[in-house]
């Protein structure tokens, strides 16, 4: 009995070593355990590459999937928005239409710019929401579920199993030949034994055979996802900028025209100056007129002074600034309503309407004109 004992000990030590020995040459049991792999074994380097190629697509088709809801979620969004967007524009042009307002048309054509506007800015998103769906959602998600690369992935799997299952045979082949060493040559055992280790030879072949299959499908499948997947993104932004580009240029041109109809509206009712009429006189001229000359209505050159009554700001280098309460030369006065004249030693020209002739001044607020 003892010494039954120590042979099935023996025995049990062979199957260990032996066992440890299948492991280094085939790997740990499917992926995820490449730390028991030999690198230097060329099916441990195969099913390293493997391991590695599962991971890349499986973390890539990930991505593209939330890339997919992503953009599905924006589209039912932007939807909204265009519907909301759409009721604005035609509320505004129903109002800007109608025109109820007594005292203008200002608001009303401002609303018909706004209704047109918003019209063209939410079929533009229409326009982008629609190029996100065709161009970067749906062909995401047919990659995401197509045949490529479930075929690819269930190939790494069919290798997978195969190693298991030549792993279980060296396993059975390591156990009859310690049969077949302790039986001193049982020709039973030895006929077993050279059909486990042939059924072996066979299963390592199949695995190399399809370990080059699937890594070659794999790697396929990870070049086309990576470059498919930049390219939609690319597309997305390049969607995206142009949908801005052209809203930018319609909210340009919508301010442009609101702003002008409110410079307008607000901007004093005065005519265009003449700037083509000759320079006024020097100001050397001017300062040589004396001060008792003012206290008549009009002096010898036929000059008179006028105080501003309305402010003014100039609009060009030949105006003047007037501010209420300034005092002016007025040196001519043309037929369309501007004047042309000198205040705190400066000429230019004003609109007429904005002075009131002064025929007697103290002598302080005609020193403050020069």
């Amino acid at each position: 009995m003892e010494a039954i004992r120590k042979q099935a000990s023996r025995l049990r030590e062979t199957v260990t070593k032996q066992q440890q020995a299948v492991f280094k040459q085939f790997g740990a049991v499917g992926y995820g355990g490449s730390d028991n792999v030999n690198s230097d074994d060329p099916e441990g380097q195969q099913h390293q590459k493997l391991e590695k190629l599962f991971i890349s697509t499986r973390s890539g088709k990930h991505f593209q999937r939330d890339i997919v809801r992503g953009v599905e979620g924006y589209i039912v969004t932007g939807s909204k928005q265009v519907e909301i967007g759409t009721k604005l524009a035609e509320d505004s042009r129903k109002y800007g239409a109608e025109n109820t307002c007594t005292s203008g048309n200002t608001l009303s054509k401002a609303a018909l710019s706004y209704g047109r506007a918003r019209s063209q800015m939410e079929k533009e998103r229409g326009n982008l929401l629609k190029a996100l769906g065709t161009q970067v959602a749906e062909p995401l998600r047919a990659m995401v579920m197509g045949a490529p690369l479930e075929d690819a992935r269930h190939l790494a799997q069919r290798y997978d199993r195969m190693r298991q299952e030549a792993e279980a045979q060296a396993i059975e082949v390591s156990k009859r030949q310690a049969k077949v060493r302790e039986s001193m040559g049982n020709p039973d055992l030895t006929s077993k034994l050279e059909a486990a280790e042939t059924k072996l030879h066979e299963l390592k072949s199949n695995v190399a055979t399809l370990g080059k299959e699937a890594s070659a499908a794999m790697t396929a499948v990870e070049a086309q996802q990576q470059r498919l997947t930049l390219q939609r993104l690319i597309t997305m932004v390049e969607s995206e900028r142009s949908y801005h580009s052209r809203v930018l240029q319609i909210l340009d041109q919508l301010e442009s025209e609101m702003v002008s109809e409110r410079q307008r509206i607000e901007a004093p009712t005065s005519p265009v100056a003449d700037h083509s009429m000759p320079p006024p006189p020097s100001y050397d001229e001017v300062n040589g007129v004396s001060a008792s000359a003012y206290e008549g209505v009009i002096d010898s050159m036929g000059y008179f002074l006028g105080e501003v009554m309305h402010s003014y700001q100039a609009e060009s280098d030949v105006e003047l600034n007037l501010s209420v309460g300034d005092y002016i030369v007025v040196r001519k006065v043309s037929n369309n309503g501007w004047a042309e004249g000198e205040c705190k030693g400066k000429a230019g020209w004003f609109p007429f309407g904005f002075v009131e002739r002064r025929d007697r001044v103290l002598a302080s607020k005609i020193a403050e004109v020069f």
